[in-house]
């Protein structure tokens, strides 16, 4: 049994987003089997944090919480040019969350005797922290879970917006971010002692970035009974389904490009048609989409179920990412239709029209999507194969392989 501190830059609890998703059941599972300290920033509602506390509670042996405190677009600007560092290095660094972890470290130190075995830290924007733990905890090794390979991710955001002349500054944005993020991403991982990252392609790229690492693959996962009948509750029928946080802009932008592209084909051919966009902090720019006939943003929701049980298709019409998408499992686990772009299902062993339907063309996602809704036995076929292929993304089975990674790493008279 190892003695962890894990940081995240969420409280995980209520899971709002794939980070959090991942994180909790990364808690539920290890701490089956492990201490577990937890620290992490966290916003929103009083009520939420009640909640959080209380379900985290159950599987955390100590929780310790910083607010966050949101940065200024002014502060945000000045780093850019002020920094060589990427704005991910700096987005939720907060000398409040560092004076905790400190006083944490010595804490630990002062009554057990011993620093923590595994200090584990989720995602980039965390990293920040690793200096103030090589001082105060130089005795632990350190797990970085790399939740995207994110000098990729924003390589793909330069490509696809530098074709667009009102995106241009953005376009110039990711060019520079992409360049800080390479430097960055590589000296994050050759700074820690163990390189998760959430599938083979992601590996590849972080190993191209910084070769002599140790590294293990840990997709995302999910409770996969906790998908399974859930036609049995309450539905929010929709023919066409994209769920995900709208102002994240890998989400913005899928569902823009099938709004500009696909949409219009649909609308022709098969004018009742709906699509149900569902996610918390819809972004400006989809404000226009909702003049058009068929489409419903909901903003936040208290839980997604209802929508994927209402849901005939999910919908993934990514262009720009990284990892392996926690909706794509999410639908699949449901026994819901896909249709994907390639990137969408990146990370994913499948099989076009066995497990889901992949196409990266507008009229090609269209002619899926009729083909699908057309006919109901070949949708219950493909939802069959993918909520068959969803059982090896089960949490508890995925998270296991967390305790080889410590057992590699902590001396086995420690465990």
């Amino acid at each position: 049994m190892a003695r962890i501190l894990l940081l995240t830059p969420q409280l995980p609890y209520p899971p709002h987003q794939g980070t959090t998703h991942r994180n909790f059941n990364i808690i539920r599972s290890i701490s089956e089997r492990h201490d577990l300290t937890l620290l992490s920033l966290w916003t929103g509602e009083e009520s939420e944090l009640d909640l959080g506390l209380k379900v985290l509670g159950q599987y955390c042996f100590k929780i310790e919480k910083v607010r966050q405190q949101p940065r200024s677009n002014l502060k945000r600007f000045s780093q850019l040019f002020s920094s060589s560092a990427p704005d991910m290095a700096n987005r939720l660094r907060s000398a409040k969350f560092k004076e905790r972890l400190i006083e944490i470290l010595r804490t630990e130190q002062n009554q057990s005797g011993r620093p923590f075995d595994v200090i584990q830290i989720e995602g980039i924007e965390m990293a920040n922290n690793l200096p103030t733990i090589r001082e105060f905890g130089p005795e632990s090794k350190i797990v970085f879970d790399n939740h995207n390979a994110e000098a990729s991710l924003q390589r793909r955001a330069y490509e696809t917006d530098k074709s667009q002349p009102r995106r241009w500054p953005l376009a110039a944005y990711s060019y520079v971010q992409t360049n800080r993020l390479q430097d960055y991403e590589k000296w994050v991982c050759e700074s820690v002692d163990h390189v998760v990252a959430v599938s083979d392609q992601d590996l590849a790229k972080i190993k191209k970035l910084a070769p002599g690492i140790q590294a293990t693959v840990i997709p995302n996962s999910i409770d996969v009974e906790e998908y399974k009948d859930l036609e049995a509750g309450t539905t929010a029928k929709f023919d066409l389904v994209f769920i995900g946080k709208m102002n994240y802009r890998p989400n913005v932008d899928a569902v823009l490009w099938f709004a500009d592209r696909v949409w219009p084909i649909v609308q022709v051919e098969r004018p009742q048609t709906t699509w149900g966009i569902v996610g918390q902090e819809p972004h400006a720019r989809l404000d226009k989409l909702n003049a058009l006939e068929g489409i419903t943003i909901t903003g936040k929701v208290d839980s997604v179920h209802p929508y994927l049980a209402g849901a005939s298709i999910v919908v993934l019409p990514f262009r720009i990412g990284s990892g392996t998408r926690l909706k794509f499992i999410e639908a699949m686990a449901a026994g819901k239709a896909l249709v994907s772009t390639t990137l969408g299902a990146e990370g994913f062993e499948i099989e076009s029209w066995r497990e889901a339907l992949i196409a990266d063309e507008p009229g090609q996602f269209a002619r899926g999507i009729f083909n699908l809704l057309d006919d109901p036995e070949a949708r219950n076929q493909l939802g069959g194969n993918a909520q068959e292929f969803a059982e090896k993304y089960d949490y508890l089975l995925v998270n296991k392989q967390f305790d080889a990674i410590y057992e590699d790493l902590v001396s086995p008279k420690q465990l």
